[in-house]
Parts: structure tokens; C-alpha cells; sequence
């Protein structure tokens, strides 16, 4: 299925039609939900990838990880339960928008860095041990990546509506 046919059933969904339903105060709601979902996740990593490229060595990156991960994850699930709705109320304004093509691949690239830096030996070091040179560098540059591709996404994002 084509980008044009799915953004086209996605808003003649009964999700679409229940979110066209709702009047200006719900859709104002579900957008207040998305922005704080994205408030928590962005703010989160922005912590923890700031740490990992070297700020606020004195922490403990252990200290810091699990409270920081847990809200990133908690504003991932936020963004996300409310974007969906979001879209749908009027998907085919969305057809050939390039930010639309930007935000969801740099979403996907994000999670991608996410799933190799937690699964890498560094990550799961961490609260066992000092990491080593390699290991911070390792997690660094995954840190770079995170904020790049967060970032990339948020301001995509943004500028689907003024497209």
C-alpha cells in the first residue's frame, strides 16, 4: 500500500471518524497529551545522552540511567497514543509533506540506536562497573546519535503543520 492510499484509509478509519467527532477542545487535549508525552521523552534523553557524552562526570551514569530511561519510556508511550489519534483526524493534508518523511524514519532510526546502545556490553557494564575508555567513547557516540536522530524527528515534527 502506497503512503497517499494508507494516510487516506487511516483518516476515513473508525479511528479518524471518532477523532473528527470529538470537536476542537478534544483534538486540543490529544496535542497537549502528544506535546507532554514528547516533553518527557526529549527531556529525559537530553539528561542521560548529556551525561554519556561526558557532562556530569561526578554522577554515577547508573544513578542516572534507570529514572531517565523509565520517563523516556513513559513519554515515548504518551507521544505515541496520542500522535496516532492525532493524525488521523486529517491524514491526507499530510500527502507529500516531506517533513512526514523525515519525522517517522528519524523516529525509527532513534529506536534503532536505543535497542543497540541498551544490548551493547557498555550498557549492560554499566551498573557493574567503571566502563572503560572504549565503552564511554562507545556510549558516547551512541549519545550523538540519539540527540541527532530526537532532534531530527521533534523538529520534522514541528514543521509537518506549517508545511
Amino acid at each position: 500500500m502506497s503512503l497517499p492510499h494508507f494516510l487516506t484509509w487511516l483518516e476515513h478509519s473508525p479511528l479518524g471518524v471518532f477523532m473528527r467527532s470529538l470537536g476542537v477542545w478534544s483534538y486540543g487535549v490529544i496535542n497537549l497529551v502528544h506535546i507532554l508525552g514528547i516533553t518527557l521523552l526529549f527531556g529525559a534523553i537530553v539528561i542521560l545522552d548529556l551525561r554519556l557524552l561526558g557532562a556530569w562526570r561526578q554522577i554515577p551514569l547508573a544513578l542516572l540511567s534507570r529514572p531517565t530511561t523509565t520517563m523516556a519510556q513513559i513519554g515515548f508511550v504518551l507521544a505515541v497514543c496520542s500522535g496516532i489519534p492525532m493524525i488521523t483526524v486529517k491524514s491526507t493534508d499530510y500527502i507529500g509533506n516531506p517533513f512526514l518523511l523525515i519525522k517517522f524514519p528519524a523516529i525509527a532510526l532513534a529506536l534503532l540506536n536505543v535497542w543497540l546502545v541498551h544490548r551493547s556490553p557498555a550498557w549492560q557494564a554499566h551498573g557493574v562497573r567503571e566502563l572503560t575508555q572504549g565503552e564511554q567513547r562507545l556510549l558516547a557516540f551512541g549519545a550523538g546519535l540519539s540527540l541527532l536522530f530526537w532532534l531530527t524527528a521533534i523538529t520534522a515534527g514541528r514543521m509537518i503543520g506549517y508545511w
